[in-house]
């Protein structure tokens, strides 16, 4: 069993304002995506310019925040979020969702690729392997909290998290780290390094993230607030499988037509 690290959530405090690790990790995905977008473009023709990538990712950034409050509440706490609407302004208390944060997106690149004439799918093949290092900073700013654990289990890298209770646990959020920002960031990079169909970026994201998060919900203690669902499935788990029947569409129907039109 390993010994779970001592963080300090907070990072840093300044003028008695705290500044949180787990907010630290919000801009540095970001930070990440505007480096790997810049690699891009420099080296590769596309329709688009440095100064719409930087506009576009500005309009990420907030569909990222206002899509992923959004989605909590809705997937997660909805009653609770309508009985007392105040909460919905208190971020700083967490309450994010990785979906709603995904459709926030998803909604942002409509809209700018609507008001600059952009195809949907181009931009989103674009910035599709932007997305996993993001992951891989916000899932080490969960680790850094102690939350999202995993189930009890007896394996020998088990950790005992602070506000999991005395029980060895699966380090889930290390798992999530791995899977959906390491390794899902080395096939995307690597497959969008050479020209493809439109929306076969898109859909083998959306198979590997998908994929990839219902593996690793199994391991995953399910919200003590809503604990499993119907078939024993978790929101995640739920919430990631229209990826996966979507993401395998995109890749081998609508791409594959698109390329023979």
């Amino acid at each position: 069993m390993l010994v779970f690290p001592d963080f300090d959530p907070v990072a840093i405090s300044v003028a008695g304002i705290d500044i949180h690790w787990y907010g630290l990790m919000y801009l540095l995905g970001f930070l990440l995506a505007y480096l790997l977008g810049r690699y891009r473009i420099r080296h590769k023709q596309l329709p688009f310019t440095l100064k719409q990538f930087e506009d576009m990712l500005f309009y990420g950034a907030m569909g990222v925040i206002i899509g992923g409050r959004l989605g909590f509440i809705l997937f997660y706490q909805f009653q609770e979020y309508m009985a007392n609407p105040i909460m919905i302004l208190e971020v700083w208390k967490g309450g994010m969702s990785f979906h709603g944060g995904f459709l926030g997106v998803l909604c942002a690149m409509w809209l700018y690729g609507y008001r600059q004439k952009i195809s949907f799918f181009t931009l989103t093949d674009f910035i599709a392997p932007l997305i996993p290092l993001g992951l891989v900073a916000g899932r080490l700013g969960n680790f850094i909290n102690g939350e999202l654990w995993g189930r009890v289990t007896d394996v020998p890298w088990a950790m005992v998290f602070p506000t999991g209770g005395p029980v060895p646990r699966h380090p889930s959020q290390l798992y999530e780290m791995f899977l959906e920002g390491f390794l899902l960031f080395a096939i995307l990079w690597v497959y969008s390094r050479k020209p493809r169909a439109t929306g076969k970026v898109s859909g083998l994201f959306l198979i590997g993230y998908g994929s990839f998060r219902f593996l690793v919900e199994f391991v995953r203690e399910p919200d003590y607030f809503l604990g499993k669902l119907a078939l024993g499935l978790s929101m995640g788990q739920w919430l990631s499988l229209p990826m996966i029947v979507i993401g395998v569409w995109l890749y081998f129907v609508w791409s594959k037509k698109r390329s023979s039109e």
